[in-house]
């Protein structure tokens, strides 16, 4: 069991903040997810005939995550929020990428629905997982780049298990140790907003959507909340 705890600093400064944990057990990534890819494909199709198109910088959703980065010393526009890049990736390209059907799940709802969105194999997580400031101490190795090792900087946010960092910049890039590939059967996905009162209920509705197209390939998956009031869900 992995206890995910947003600090209390962190907390303070972010009261808004409400983040979907969607825990999913015995998870079955080398099914075919015929959903999962409608999903990808609804959207690219709707991106060509112009009836939607991602978030840009200037969406209040992406317009808060630049403010948030800039708080802890963070450019956005070098370092861009997962959502952010995604949807830049999006629109340039007409296409999503297709990484394997976990992946592709969350990436489909975070662009559609405007939020970041991660995850992490649990069976390379060691202890509990906080979202806390850096000390810059801390030790990271970017996912896709095993052999180099970063340094956060103090006061960065980062997710952090008791061997290193899981993502830097609150939510920029993910740790190669805890990727998500089609072999991991223990996975917890996140979903974030910084602004839990205008936002909440198109967090709620993109995780129930992830939690849908996990459903038919996982022998357990539930979701839960975290936020200041309730800074604890266990994975």
């Amino acid at each position: 069991m992995t206890v995910f705890r947003i600090a209390p600093a962190v907390a303070d400064a972010f009261p808004g903040t409400l983040i979907a944990l969607v825990t999913a057990t015995g998870l079955r990534g080398r099914d075919t997810w015929p959903d999962t890819g409608a999903a990808l494909e609804a959207l690219e199709q709707q991106l060509a005939d112009g009836t939607w198109q991602p978030a840009g910088e200037t969406d209040p959703r992406i317009e808060a995550w630049h403010t948030a980065y800039r708080s802890f010393g963070t450019n956005p526009r070098r370092i861009r929020p997962s959502v952010d890049a995604l949807g830049r990736r999006m629109a340039k390209k007409g296409t999503l990428p297709r990484i394997n059907p976990a992946v592709d799940s969350y990436n489909a709802v975070s662009a559609q629905h405007g939020l970041p969105a991660g995850a992490f194999d649990l069976d390379h997580v060691t202890g509990d997982v906080d979202i806390r400031y850096a000390d810059g101490s801390e030790e990271f190795t970017p996912l896709g780049a095993p052999e180099t090792v970063e340094n956060p900087k103090p006061g960065e946010i980062i997710y952090a298990d008791t061997t290193g960092v899981l993502t830097r910049h609150w939510n920029h890039r993910d740790a190669h140790r805890t990727r998500v590939t089609e072999d991991s059967t223990h996975v917890a996905f996140v979903l974030e907003t910084l602004h839990a009162a205008r936002d909440g209920h198109l967090l709620k509705t993109a995780a129930e959507e992830l939690h849908g197209l996990l459903l038919p390939h996982t022998d357990r998956t539930r979701v839960h909340y975290l936020s200041p009031g309730q800074p604890e869900a266990t994975a």
